[in-house]
């Protein structure tokens, strides 16, 4: 099928063009999202009449997104959910959870501008790129724990690995400076250790039976 765009549309071309593109991403895509219309003689009438107002209010909405960009590039944005000790997620993050995270944040996003090859199903820190506007993309962090403690632990560039070892070389120290205190509490107490004159008694030994 063959359509004219009326805006810019990645990898397919710039507003105006007339393209050639597969039947079903035309009808499943392009044309009820408002991104083209079928190229008749008709409609490209009706774009050539409409050109001017189309290319003021794509001015006008990339300027919107440009400042969206500039305030959400960069950032980071957390998502509690449950997790293995491994860090393999009871479910997955999607589209919508993260538009719903960043929307939380105080900034409003549609989950058809967050871009995910696959859904997040670990834990971690995610950078995920997010289409504002035809023309302009930004990226953000998502930090995906079961915790905000262990959120902050993450964005401080340590993986709950590496917490799970200092955790366990934690335990291991105190237990062996248990047994070092208890070695130590042993030797103190060893009767051979004793003075062999300090028997407790006034008795001489040599006055027995």
């Amino acid at each position: 099928m063959q359509v004219i765009l009326l805006e810019r549309v990645a990898k397919l071309g710039q507003m105006g063009d007339v393209v050639s593109v597969k039947d079903g991403y035309a009808r499943n895509f392009l044309l009820p999202q408002g991104k083209a219309l079928r190229a008749n003689d008709g409609n490209i009438e009706r774009f050539e009449a409409q050109k001017a107002q189309l290319e003021a209010r794509n001015l006008e909405t990339r300027k919107e997104a440009e400042a969206l960009a500039a305030r959400i590039d960069g950032t980071s944005h957390v998502v509690i959910r449950s997790a293995s000790d491994g860090g393999a997620l009871y479910g997955s993050v999607s589209t919508r959870d993260i538009a719903e995270a960043i929307s939380e944040g105080g900034m409003s996003l549609d989950r058809r501008q967050v871009v995910l090859d696959a859904p997040i199903k670990a834990l971690g820190l995610h950078v995920v790129s997010l289409v504002l506007h035809p023309e302009v993309t930004a990226q953000t962090t998502i930090n995906v724990a079961r915790s905000p403690e262990e959120a902050e632990l993450q964005a401080s560039g340590k993986t709950i690995q590496d917490a799970a070892a200092e955790a366990e070389a934690e335990a291991d120290f105190e237990i062996a400076e248990l047994f070092d205190d208890i070695g130590s509490a042993g030797l103190e107490d060893d009767p051979r250790d004793m003075d062999p004159r300090d028997t407790g008694t006034s008795e001489d030994p040599r006055d027995a039976g």
